[in-house]
């Protein structure tokens, strides 16, 4: 039921993200479209009591209780940040806004992918924190080494992206012909 539900949740995402950017957009109907928007972190809520109840009724701890962790973590760190980064673009695209920039070259897409590094982090941590509560939550009563399993990989998932924010760094990507290295970017979720 678990992975239903995680499956559930990320086609809810997408979809409530497509209902409120047409609402928005499309229906002009912004204020209508915002309210259909901030309804996506409640399905992140359903799906953190469902996994509580589920072990609270004695369920064994495994891998769907772990993934469920990292979504929500994942979910809280780069939710918003999906969420603007689109909606800047549905601007361009159906309402005549202007062009989001993006992540730019040089120290500017470094800075970026630093940036989102830390979301990644935070992503961690909100998982790590959720699967030590519910490490103690079951206690000596259960294996939970398939929740440890899952704090050791947001952990590593922490560690290779700052391989990726570092190559940006060491190796930046450069500019294509007529483009300037280190013009400022306006990219969704950094202003």
């Amino acid at each position: 039921m678990i992975v239903a539900l995680i499956i559930a949740c990320e086609v809810g995402f997408w979809v409530l993200l497509a209902a409120g950017l047409a609402l928005r957009y499309l229906a002009k109907m912004p204020r209508l479209g915002a309210a259909v928007l901030l309804c996506e972190p409640l399905m992140e809520l359903v799906l953190l009591v469902v996994t509580t109840v589920d072990l609270k009724n004695g369920a064994e701890p495994d891998w769907k209780h772990g993934l469920a962790a990292l979504y929500i973590g994942y979910t809280v760190a780069y939710g918003h940040y999906t969420i603007k980064w689109l909606d800047g673009h549905a601007a361009y695209r159906l309402a005549g806004g202007p062009k989001p920039a993006g992540a730019g070259y040089g120290r500017e897409r470094a800075r970026h992918e630093w940036k989102l590094w830390i979301r990644t982090v935070i992503a961690a941590a909100v998982a790590l924190t959720l699967l030590q509560a519910a490490i103690w939550y079951v206690g000596d009563a259960g294996d939970v080494s398939s929740l440890q399993a899952w704090q050791f990989g947001a952990l590593r998932a922490v560690g290779i992206h700052a391989l990726i924010a570092a190559a940006y760094t060491i190796w930046p990507k450069k500019a294509p012909a007529g483009a300037e290295e280190d013009r400022p970017s306006v990219a969704a979720g950094e202003r």
